[in-house]
Order: C-alpha cells, then sequence, then structure tokens
C-alpha cells in the first residue's frame, strides 16, 4: 500500500509539474509584455491563433523547447517555446499548419530552436498536404545567437522553396519584419498585412539615414500602404488583425489543400445559365470610353463574389478568385479605367505571379481582354518591360490547368498575343462582336499604311475616317481571326457566363504532359 501511494503522489507531483509548466509556456514573455502587447493594439500569439482558426481546434506542439546559447545574456533565461508558438488546427473543417511568433519572448526573434520548430512545422505541412500560415511579429534575427539565427533562417526559406507550388504558403505580417525575415514571406504564396501597425523592410529607417542620409520613419519606408500599393509585395491589407484574419480565411475557402487535391466547390445557388445582358450596357461600344472591369467580372461569375488580389498594385490589370458552377476560377482582366488597360512592368509581374500560382494548384485561368497593348516610354524600356513583360508570356504558355478568354472590346499588338491567345495555347478563346484583333489599333494603322496618300489628300480627316472604317471592319473584327481559328467562337455579352461555365466542365479532366526536363527559365 506504501508503495502504491508513492506511486499515486509522484504522477501527481508529475502532473502539477506539467501543469505549472504549460502555464508558464502560455504567458509567454510574462503578464507585463502581454500587456504591453495590448497596447500596441496586437494580440498574443495564442490568441492570434484562436482568432484564425475553428474554435478548440489548435493542436499545438514545441511548447518546451528552449534555445541553448549562452553569452551575451542568454543564460539569464530560457523561456520555453523560444518565441514561436507551432502547431496546426481547422479552417472550415480543413486542416491547416500554423506557427505564430510570440513578440513577448525575447521581441519574436528567431534563434536556432526557433528556427527549428519553424522549420519541423513545415516539413510537417508538405509531408501532411496541408497549407502553412505564419504569423509574423518578430524583431528579426537574435543577435545574441549569431550564426546559428542565420541558420535558421536559412533552413525556413529552404523549405518555404520546397514547398512552393506543393502546399498553399500564407504569411501573415502583425508587426516588425525586418532584415533576413522579409524573404520567407517574400517566397510564399501571398502576404497580409495590418495597416499601421505591420512593416517590412530589409534595412530599417536608421539604417537608411546612416548610409544615404534619407530621413524616413517606418511606416513610409515599409508600411501596409507602400506594400500593398508601390512595391507590390503585400497582397492584401486590413485596418486591424480581426479584418485580416478574414481575409485569410476567404481566401483559404478557393484554394486546394495542396497540389494533388481539386479546390473545394461552395455552391452559391446563382443559376448556371444564368444570362448576362446588362453587360452589352457596361461594355462601352467606343474603343476609348473607359468603363471597370469589376462590373464585368462581378456580372459573369457566382453572385457577384469576387476576391480580388493586389487591388492597389498595378491596377491596370484585375486579378483575383471567384467561383462559375461552384468551382474555383482564376481571373486575369484588363482594366481600361486605369491607364486604358495597358500591360506594363509591374502589371506583367502582377499577372504571371498569379497565373503561375494557379497552374500549381489546378484552378483554372478566366481571361478578360481589354488592351491597347504595352505601356510606351523610355521608362518603361529602361526597366526592362521586354523581360517583365516575357514573364507574362512564359506564364501563360506554360500553364496546363484550362485556359479561357474572352476579348471584350480590343487585343492589340503584342499584347493580344500574351493575354492567353490561341497561340500560347488557349483551350477556348472568345470574342464579342465588336472586339477588334489587329497589331494596333485601326486609327494608328491607318495613319502609318496610308501616310503619304493621307499628306496628299485634299479632304485628309473625311478619307482618314473611311480607310479606319475599312480597316475596321476587313482587318480587325474578330470574323478575321475566327477564320483562321484563333477565336473558337464569336459570342454575345449575354452568352458569356455560360459558354465560360459550359467550357469549364468540359475542360474539367484536362491533361497534358511537359516536356522532359528540371525547369524552364523563366526571365526574371
Amino acid at each position: 500500500m506504501v508503495k502504491n501511494l508513492n506511486t499515486s503522489e509522484s504522477k501527481n507531483a508529475s502532473n502539477f509539474k506539467l501543469e505549472s509548466m504549460r502555464e508558464q509556456a502560455s504567458l509567454g514573455g510574462g503578464i507585463a509584455r502581454i500587456q504591453a502587447q495590448h497596447e500596441k493594439g496586437k494580440f498574443t500569439a495564442r490568441e492570434r491563433i484562436n482568432q484564425l482558426l475553428d474554435p478548440e481546434t489548435f493542436v499545438e506542439i514545441g511548447m518546451f523547447v528552449t534555445h541553448r546559447a549562452s553569452g551575451f545574456g542568454m543564460e539569464s533565461s530560457y523561456p520555453p517555446g523560444d518565441g514561436v508558438v507551432t502547431g496546426w488546427g481547422k479552417v472550415d473543417g480543413r486542416t491547416v499548419y500554423v506557427f505564430a511568433q510570440d513578440f513577448t519572448v525575447k521581441g519574436g526573434s528567431v534563434g536556432e530552436a526557433h528556427g527549428r520548430k519553424i522549420a519541423h512545422l513545415m516539413d510537417l505541412a508538405q509531408q501532411n498536404g496541408a497549407p502553412l500560415i505564419g504569423l509574423n511579429d518578430s524583431g528579426g534575427a537574435r543577435i545574441q545567437e549569431g550564426v546559428d539565427a542565420l541558420a535558421g533562417y536559412g533552413e525556413i526559406f529552404l523549405r518555404n522553396v520546397r514547398a512552393s507550388g506543393v502546399i498553399p504558403q500564407l504569411s501573415i505580417i502583425l508587426g516588425p519584419c525586418a532584415g533576413g525575415a522579409v524573404y520567407s514571406p517574400a517566397i510564399m504564396d501571398f502576404v497580409f498585412m495590418v495597416e499601421n501597425i505591420a512593416h517590412m523592410f530589409i534595412t530599417g529607417p536608421e539604417v537608411v539615414q546612416a548610409v544615404t542620409h534619407e530621413e524616413v520613419n517606418a511606416e513610409n519606408l515599409g508600411g501596409a500602404r507602400v506594400h500593398r500599393s508601390r512595391s507590390g509585395v503585400a497582397h492584401f491589407t486590413a485596418p486591424d488583425e480581426e479584418a485580416v484574419f478574414s481575409q485569410v480565411r476567404w481566401l483559404l475557402s478557393y484554394l486546394p489543400s495542396n497540389n494533388l487535391a481539386t479546390p473545394p466547390s461552395v455552391i452559391l445557388n446563382d443559376n448556371p445559365g444564368r444570362t448576362t445582358p446588362e453587360l452589352a450596357k457596361i461594355i462601352p461600344s467606343d474603343p476609348q470610353q473607359s468603363y471597370d472591369v469589376h462590373r464585368v467580372i462581378e456580372t459573369i461569375v457566382d453572385e457577384g463574389e469576387f476576391l480580388e488580389v493586389q487591388e492597389d498594385f498595378a491596377q491596370n490589370l484585375v486579378i483575383g478568385f471567384a467561383r462559375l458552377d461552384s468551382g474555383t476560377v482564376g481571373i486575369i482582366a484588363n482594366q481600361p479605367d486605369h491607364l486604358a488597360g495597358v500591360l506594363d512592368i509591374d502589371a506583367s509581374d502582377k499577372g504571371a505571379r498569379f497565373i503561375r500560382f494557379c497552374d500549381s494548384f489546378h484552378i483554372p485561368l478566366v481571361t478578360l481582354i481589354d488592351t491597347p497593348g504595352f505601356l510606351p516610354g523610355s521608362a518603361q524600356e529602361f526597366g526592362g518591360v521586354i523581360r517583365h513583360g516575357a514573364k507574362m508570356i512564359f506564364a501563360y504558355a506554360e500553364a496546363t490547368v484550362p485556359k479561357l478568354s474572352v476579348i471584350l472590346r480590343k487585343a492589340y499588338g503584342g499584347a493580344y498575343i500574351v493575354m492567353s491567345s490561341k497561340h500560347l495555347e488557349g483551350d477556348l478563346n472568345f470574342a464579342l462582336p465588336n472586339a477588334e484583333i489587329a497589331v494596333m489599333g485601326p486609327d494608328g494603322a491607318v495613319n502609318i499604311i496610308f501616310r503619304k496618300e493621307l499628306k496628299e489628300a485634299e479632304n485628309a480627316e473625311i478619307r482618314r475616317n473611311e480607310l479606319t472604317r475599312q480597316y475596321r471592319e476587313e482587318l480587325a473584327n474578330p470574323f478575321v481571326a475566327a477564320s483562321r481559328g484563333y477565336l473558337d467562337d464569336v459570342v454575345t455579352p449575354d452568352e458569356i457566363r455560360i459558354r465560360l461555365i459550359q467550357g469549364l466542365d468540359a475542360l474539367r479532366e484536362k491533361r497534358r504532359s511537359a516536356p522532359s526536363r528540371k525547369h524552364g527559365n523563366i526571365p526574371l
């Protein structure tokens, strides 16, 4: 009896110690630092995870991991978890793997153990085919650990690359993210930022001022507004953490768990046979008149629900996710309401990366075309518009998912070829009856072809109008392209949605093998 009593007491003592250690770990850096986090308008790592995931689904691992560094004050404390919370849970019933850096513990800085925890979680995510979500709030590499801290980052970067195109990778920036820390989010598929709180930069304001004598604060150097509209680093931003987590859940609803799974089907009760006669009023017949392509997209897709990606960056090209007959599609559309819908350096980068993501995860591409070509000018040429524009060609030509397109109004020059044309193995290519397809617009073409005649003509303007009309009717109209087989059909505005849904259904089981090679060499 004595032996059993001692055993029972020993178990109770062990259980008490376990609960005590769990409680200590759950407090992170302690009550005072948690309060300081809250005062900044930020949640703690575990609070964030609980808001993001379905209730009571989070399973934590690595709670008791500690660093093993000594010197420079590191031997004075060994906080459990080492500044990052890792584990898995559910979003809308589907498994995701999550890590959340804990700013209350050594500023969320990355050391050897911290990096190893994240790397192990990434291995689990890839091996089990589930999305990876990183919640970043870190002061950067842990200086006291020297090269071991850099090694931690390197292990993470390697796994980001290995998982690319295998599982969706989402990065949420909820505080500082500087130096080497920015490269993991940059490799991942989508970056979310909280406005006025999150910052991303290679070198901070102090270093910038010391080296270049430029005075700039953290917000103007690397805040959400900068990365949303100027750099294109951030795909989504929101005013607070709750709104960001809502965006993340919305995005995940469109994505498959891995590259061997199909995107989830969500029934929105929109009739697949619904016609879209309102498009005839939305799309002006005058090729010079602008309109908002968002209205076209929202008219075509199920219940008008469209999740735009990078909405404030390179606004001349619109990209995002929607559903047609309950299935996920990736939308790429020229925006006549911004720079007349031309393609340029930023739009090409934006479009190419989105196309490649969709192709990686079996998401069909729907392209809506209305563009006069590439943006002219020395700034574009010096900036490498040739190289950047080639990325779009590469991405469309490389993609093996179903590719459907509709020329809404005009498609001129190289931009016609680039935008999912039949020549880049577009599966189904449609055009509206008033669409114009040519090397350039009729006005410009006539001015070049008939330069001498117009210069000598008595009524040059009348003659120019006649020739322009002739060029448009005889060469630029869509029936010429259709007669060559470059278009599969000419359709009316009211049947666009129906024809796209019919095409997606016919292409549902599309398979195309790629040539045997390690990988292509996209013109980066």
